[in-house]
């Protein structure tokens, strides 16, 4: 199975003036763990996700104050709809990190993440039998 088979390509994209709480507030809405960062002025794509937004607050930060620019991570691993869900895998446990923003001849296409994956991987859940 490929990347482009699992990734959800309705992406959350913010700028990098957004505040965490902003930030936080969409995700929370939409149940995403990731938001796709656009920020001309930093290299284009970066990505924020639950973690970045967490460590900022365990740090006694204002979300309310904090930009997102200031917590992105700008240094992305990027994968292609081509690859194999494996190869994301590989990606992901080697780098430490949960979701690869997906790109198709340099345009953001989607996020797969490891429960993306999972759900890919896993036979459908079959409901609990009755007591």
């Amino acid at each position: 199975m490929l990347v482009r088979d699992a990734m959800s390509t309705v992406v959350l994209t913010l700028g990098p003036a957004h505040t965490l709480r902003q930030a936080a507030a969409l995700m929370s809405a939409r149940r995403i763990g990731a938001a796709v960062v656009l920020d001309p002025d930093a290299g284009g794509v970066g990505i924020l996700t639950e973690r970045d937004i967490l460590n900022s607050v365990g740090l006694g930060q204002d979300p309310d104050t904090e930009r997102i620019h200031a917590h992105t991570t700008t240094d992305v691993v990027f994968a292609a709809p081509t690859w194999t869900l494996e190869e994301a895998a590989r990606a992901m446990a080697h780098g430490g990190f949960r979701h690869l923003v997906v790109l198709d001849r340099g345009e953001v296409a989607g996020v797969v993440s490891v429960r993306d994956i999972i759900r890919s991987w896993a036979p459908a859940r079959e409901p609990a039998p009755a007591l």
